[in-house]
């Protein structure tokens, strides 16, 4: 029998209303969503005639779909798994609403740079995710050859940076220069994948060198942030904006951008013809300000850096415009153990040159942006939090056709949450695998999810923690037919 999920409150993000609708959703034992009733005389219609398996009722609690965060680093499998597994990492995403997230390629050992090397993850998640999991495949010095094997065998897209990354996972996944980026781009090409979608970690080495600051220098924040200036972020968005007009075939994407001075190049570059470019930005980059930051905070510490308040109007600002290219928000989630963030006692302590660069704040997203959105002149919709966090996000991975809105023959994934409920942040409350502390422990922040559903399933439930670890893996449907199902 189906189930039926009511509420006084439903957004179905599919365009057809403004301000929430009361009624209720109908679920098959699939979890695909076979009818919306659109008020409550449909409700009523409904129960008196049909039987469901059962009936969910969140009364005025606000229900809309799933959130999609696009940008997640998982740690699994390997020498790092105790940083951050799929376990702890899908369970920070149901707590925070998200019923599907795509994992990046990078902090993995081995990091997903070839066809075995996704097998091996997409083996090592199933079992233990409590949402649904997609993947980036890598695109690296030397991997030209596994780029269109990889796209077939399902990854969303092939994701690069540009600059060398933290050891150790700099010497696992090493940066590409322009040179091997036209030759990825041209393999591509010539292999007749011109739908692929290339990321980029999108900052470039400093042109001068910089000097390193000394022991007590390196504890100020203001050193490592004159140690990474807004101009490798733009030098690396030139660098995008001059392959994707040499070849406008591709889907071109920057992840975590935080350089607003960014923004102009980045639309000048999209209105040549035929340029298909997007960006993303992340909470911390909307929220905090590396006026606030302490001395030795390097839970504040991440790539590209948390830049000055004057920074964020922008960013807000090409946010709210559909057409920008600035078109989703998604978390740069990255955890690690207290050690490799300089979090423990010792001389090593707070020195933000040495530690691990990664937020961990999957499980906050939705609260942190909700809450700064109200703080502006302009204070995000919900439409607006439903395009930024879940459908556009749906739409960059080619997930839209089953994801990202309700609506009939979609998966029936859910967040339930109170926008106007107010909590304060304690590391305790947080799942992600270490509870170090996080830069926004002790803020007020506005936004309690109370429920996630994942295709019909409750995986999370306020106060009474998950259920099974019942999320699927997602690949994405490929026309060389080496991948036949998205839901596996």
């Amino acid at each position: 029998m189906d189930l039926l999920f009511l509420s006084q409150r439903i957004y179905l993000g599919d365009g057809s209303h403004e301000t929430p609708l009361n009624g209720g959703i109908i679920v098959d034992t699939g979890g695909i969503i076979r009818r919306v009733l659109r008020t409550k005389q449909e409700v009523n219609t409904y129960l008196y005639n049909t039987e469901s398996e059962a009936v969910y009722d969140f009364g005025d609690l606000l229900l809309m779909p799933g959130l999609i965060d696009t940008n997640v680093h998982i740690n699994e499998p390997g020498e790092r798994t105790d940083w951050e597994g799929f376990a702890s990492a899908t369970k920070a995403a149901a707590a925070g609403g998200f019923t599907t997230i795509i994992n990046r390629p990078t902090n993995a050992t081995p990091p997903t740079v070839n066809v075995q090397t996704l097998k091996t993850k997409a083996a090592t998640a199933r079992g233990k995710i409590y949402v649904d999991v997609g993947f980036w495949g890598g695109l690296v010095p030397g991997n030209t050859h596994q780029l269109v094997p990889q796209l077939a065998a399902g990854v969303v897209g092939l994701q690069c940076t540009l600059c060398p990354s933290a050891q150790p996972v700099g010497d696992e996944f090493a940066a590409i220069n322009e040179t091997q980026l036209a030759e990825a781009l041209h393999q591509l090409s010539k292999e007749q994948a011109t739908d692929a979608l290339i990321a980029f970690h999108a900052e470039l080495p400093a042109m001068e060198s910089q000097q390193q600051p000394d022991e007590a220098s390196s504890k100020c924040y203001g050193s490592f942030l004159r140690s990474r200036p807004a101009s490798m972020e733009l030098s690396a968005v030139q660098l995008i904006c001059r392959a994707a007009a040499a070849q406008p075939q591709h889907r071109y994407h920057i992840m975590n951008l935080s350089c607003a001075e960014a923004l102009p190049v980045l639309e000048a570059c999209r209105q040549e013809a035929g340029v298909q470019l997007s960006a993303e930005t992340c909470p911390h980059y909307l929220a905090l300000g590396a006026e606030q930051v302490p001395d030795c905070g390097t839970e504040f510490k991440t790539w590209p850096p948390i830049r000055e308040r004057a920074n964020q109007a922008a960013l807000w600002s090409a946010l709210r415009r559909p057409e920008s290219t600035l078109q989703l928000i998604a978390s740069d989630h990255s955890s690690a153990t207290p050690g490799a963030r300089c979090l423990t006692y010792g001389r090593a302590r707070g020195n933000f040159m040495n530690a691990w660069p990664g937020i961990s704040s999957l499980q906050l997203s939705l609260p942190v942006v909700w809450t700064r959105a109200r703080q502006t002149e302009q204070p995000l919709s919900l439409a607006e939090v439903h395009r930024l966090m879940c459908w556009q996000p749906a739409q960059l991975c080619g997930l839209s056709s089953f994801k990202g809105r309700i609506a009939e023959g979609y998966d029936a994934d859910f967040c339930i949450w109170n926008p106007d409920e107010e909590f304060t942040v304690c590391s305790d409350q947080l799942y992600a695998s270490h509870k170090s502390p996080t830069p926004y422990a002790g803020q007020r922040l506005s936004g309690v999810v109370h429920a996630t559903v994942v295709r019909g399933l409750h995986v999370y439930q306020q106060y009474e923690g998950f259920g099974q670890p019942l999320g699927k893996v997602l690949l994405r449907k490929s026309s060389s037919k080496l991948v036949k199902f998205v839901r596996l």
